[in-house]
This record gives structure tokens, sequence and C-alpha cells, in this order.
């Protein structure tokens, strides 16, 4: 493969994106930038909690660097695995229509957006079952961050503009076997 190539996964809460991406990168090998944890990471960095304060911190950085901000980080992240000799990487998580134009403005052609997409009810007992301790949510909590991301930071517009949609509601088998299409029509 000649280029270098961005495959980024959007979707609500609880959609399968950590699924699509883990497996991506245990079959070829590609690395993995997850734009949810560089907040994470900023969360804990100001002592703060990551359930209660996530949004908060989020408006922050976006106040402080744009509202690309995340994505800014992780193409320069990208950039250092492409540097590495890498020539797919794989973003979990693009959040926001800006993200997205500044991806697509910067990549071009050698981004591909993949929307992960799952019923409501599946996706919410998928995020409250989680044993993630950095993100245990009750379901009002969870309930406030999916509206959240749909009314404050543009999240439908990536979903709805994706290249590809997966619906994630079913078996891991036949999601694996949906991503290993999608692969095989990008060629890699």
């Amino acid at each position: 493969m000649d280029e270098q190539k961005v495959i980024a996964f959007v979707g609500m809460p609880g959609s399968g994106k950590g699924t699509c991406t883990s497996y991506l990168h245990e079959k070829y090998g590609w690395p993995v930038v997850h734009l949810g944890n560089m907040l994470y990471e900023e969360v804990q960095r100001r002592g703060l909690d990551n359930v209660k304060d996530e949004t908060f911190v989020q408006k922050d950085l976006r106040d402080k660097e744009g509202p690309a901000v995340l994505a800014k980080h992780a193409l320069k992240k990208a950039r250092g695995y492409f540097e590495a000799g890498n020539p797919v990487v794989v973003l979990d998580g693009l959040y926001m229509w800006s993200e997205y134009k500044y991806l697509d403005q910067e990549l071009g052609g050698n981004l591909t957006v993949i929307a992960i997409t799952a019923p409501k009810k599946l996706r919410r007992q998928r995020v409250l079952d989680r044993k993630d301790s950095h993100r245990q949510y009750t379901l009002e909590q969870l309930i406030k961050r999916e509206i959240g991301e749909i009314e404050n930071i543009e999240k439908g517009g990536p979903i709805a503009y994706a290249d590809y949609t997966v619906v994630n509601d079913a078996t891991p088998e036949e999601l694996r076997a949906q991503l290993d299409k999608i692969m095989a029509d990008l060629h890699l």
C-alpha cells in the first residue's frame, strides 16, 4: 500500500467502537489512537472525575484549543505512527463534526469514517455492564452524556456522514465479518 490511511470510528456510547478498533489492531497490527482516552487522561491530570467532569474538561479544551482539539492531537499521534512505518492508523471515537472537517481537510481521500450503530437499549446495557473503573455510569448519567453528545458536540454529523455504517446488534463474529467486508472494499 502506497498511501497512509486513517480509519476513524464514530458512534454513540456502547455502539461497539472499541470492539471494532481492537479487532483491526489484533488482525492487522494497526495502531489505535483513542480520542476518548486523551480526554480521560486530561481529566485525570486535572485530578477530576471522568464521569462527572468529562463534559467540563472537553468544553474547556475546545474553548482553549478550538473545537477540533482532540482530532489535532490524534492526527499528531497518527503521523508519528506513519513515520514509524505504519500504513494505517485507526482512530477510536471521532466525536464531532468539527473534528471530522479538520481530519477531512488534512487527510482528504486518506480518511475513511465508519459509523457503528446499535439500538439504544442494547447500547445502554453495554455501557452499564462495563467493568471499566474509569467510566462507571448510572443510567441517568449515561442518558445525560448521550444527549450532551448530540446537542453539544455535534456527534450526529460524523455518524450521518460516515463512509460506511455498521449495525452492531448481533454476534461479535457478525460484527467482524462486516468489518472484513469494509476492509476488502478499501483494499486493505
